[in-house]
């Protein structure tokens, strides 16, 4: 597993060195994932196969939070505007990751795709196993789910949005009028500037930690919804947007870097 980025603290590298061996495992555990929903649809004993491997995998997204928390301690805006993200990715971000409710949207276009996939069987009423074959409880549990967690990430978006506004309060207005007067300002000033920044700093890192909480509850919630070969479907889906879509960003900016 990546090793924690704890022992390059204050050292913002720490982490992108870190998100990249935690990508290669990512693959690695999509591998796994995409072998064992091949390998496990017809056996009797499967979900004692799929069950240790599904805990594997979500360890995994356990790791990178603690991870990433750790590094966020250290330096938040590194962390909200990460530059080993391309430029596509930056412009999906949602307080500097994946927005909760995307989720969702990834179970109910996989779930769709499925089922039309597996009509025949369903006609003959066969079970697929996958997610186009979720129950009308499933379906019911993921809507109240899907509700309450739109109820949080619009409540985490008007947060957000009030300390972002604080960024032209009556101190950040008085400072810059200062800096004029002073023409940039000394020694005092600047140490006034980063009092009234260091306060805002540990708003963002709150929603930060708020958010990311958020992501990872949103992604055992729906887990916990479905069957374990559903969750091997969910979780190769999850893997395979994040990681093509990281690639497909990185060449857009390759693209128009030699433009």
């Amino acid at each position: 597993m990546a090793s924690s980025p704890a022992n390059h603290r204050n050292n913002p590298e720490g982490f992108h060195k870190f998100f990249e061996s935690w990508l290669t495992e990512q693959n690695q555990h999509l591998q796994e994932l995409i072998s064992a929903s091949r390998n496990n649809q017809h056996t009797a004993d499967s979900d004692q196969i799929l069950c240790p491997l599904v805990e594997r995998v979500v360890s995994h997204y356990d790791h990178y939070y603690h991870a990433k928390s750790l590094s966020t301690r250290d330096n938040v805006l590194y962390m909200l505007t990460p530059p080993w993200r391309s430029l596509l990715e930056d412009a999906f971000l949602w307080i500097g990751g994946w927005r909760p409710s995307v989720a969702f949207h990834l179970l109910y276009s996989k779930s769709g795709l499925q089922l039309d996939s597996g009509l025949a069987d369903l006609i003959r009423r066969l079970s697929t196993g996958d997610l186009g074959d979720m129950s009308h409880e499933q379906l019911c549990r993921v809507d109240e789910l899907q509700r309450k967690t739109i109820r949080e990430e619009r409540e985490m978006t008007e947060n957000m949005a009030r300390i972002q506004e604080t960024v032209a309060d009556s101190k950040m207005v008085e400072l810059s009028e200062a800096a004029t007067e002073e023409g940039g300002g000394g020694d005092d000033l600047g140490e006034r500037v980063e009092s009234a920044l260091k306060h805002k700093e540990e708003g963002l890192e709150e929603m930060l930690h708020k958010a990311d909480d958020l992501r990872l509850r949103t992604l055992k919630g729906v887990l916990d919804i479905l069957t374990p070969m559903q969750c091997v479907h969910f979780l190769i889906a999850a893997g395979e947007l994040h990681l093509r879509f990281h690639k497909w960003g990185k060449k857009k900016d390759e693209q128009q870097h030699h433009v």
